[in-house]
């Protein structure tokens, strides 16, 4: 069964493996606060269907709790320990819609249907907002099943990244943002390259880009809002000419290899 993966825009894709879909940062709506979504439609009904979310951290772009509201009652939402205690709607959300809540560290690991959920480091602000009293250790996700397809959240580089993240076939990785300048513990299309480098999986697949704007912001540094997808194609020809860059549009998905040598 081939390994497919659905981007929705921003940090949102359904990754398909083994027959088990789990879908990453759920953020559905057409405006958040001030951002207006600016590319594609808002996802369909389809795409809120999963056996489970993964939640990177906690601000409001990744763990959007309206968004997680339209996931089907008993689905398994999975984020990083402490996510509850700093985000206390969680838990009235997740009696009121039935979802099951389960923190990981990074290191740990859940069964989802056939596949298994790996938590791993990322390097990005923990809080909710800014001046939060609590952090919460942001997270990335390896999904394992007929393939390894690591979902990088928000992130910077961190030492040990490689061995964090361990053999990968397929990363989605971070290009942009949703503003025109990013901030740090981000990364920028070439700083994703080096990525892809650096952890050389057969596929890469670009996502956190051309999505979200500022309401009338529209003219300030728009190539910061439309090329980091096309840059990071550019600079990962360059930098890891091995790896295969599949860039979608919003609503489009992609069977990548699993392994060299191997069609997708």
């Amino acid at each position: 069964m081939a390994v497919e993966i659905t981007w929705w825009g921003h940090a949102t894709a359904s990754v398909r493996d083994s027959g088990t879909t789990v879908l990453t940062d759920p953020l559905f709506p057409r405006w958040l606060y001030l951002l207006r979504r600016r590319t594609g439609a808002t996802p369909p009904t389809t795409a809120h269907r999963a056996d489970a979310a993964v939640i990177s951290h906690l601000h409001g772009d990744h763990l959007h709790l309206a968004s997680l509201a339209r996931m089907a009652p008993g689905t398994p939402v999975v984020l990083p320990r402490g996510a509850v205690r700093a985000v206390p709607a969680l838990r009235r959300l997740a009696r009121r819609r039935d979802l099951e809540l389960c923190e990981v560290a990074a290191g740990e690991s859940l069964p989802v249907g056939t596949v298994r959920v790996r938590a791993v480091p990322a390097a990005h602000d923990g809080r909710r907002r800014p001046g939060a009293r609590l952090r919460v250790e942001p997270l990335g996700f390896v999904i394992e099943g007929r393939a390894r397809t690591y979902y990088a959240g928000d992130t910077g580089w961190f030492p040990g990244m490689a061995e964090a993240v361990g053999r990968v076939d397929t990363a989605l990785l971070p290009v942009g943002g949703w503003g025109p300048f990013l901030g740090p513990g981000h990364l920028d299309a070439r700083e994703a390259a080096r990525v892809a480098a650096l952890l050389a999986p057969a596929t890469a697949v670009p996502v956190h880009f051309g999505t979200f704007w500022p309401l009338g912001l529209e003219g300030v540094r728009p190539h910061e809002f439309s090329s980091p997808g096309d840059e990071f194609v550019r600079h990962t020809e360059r930098l890891a000419p091995s790896v295969r860059v599949h860039l979608l549009a919003p609503g489009q998905s992609v069977r990548p290899a699993v392994g060299p040598g191997e069609g997708g």
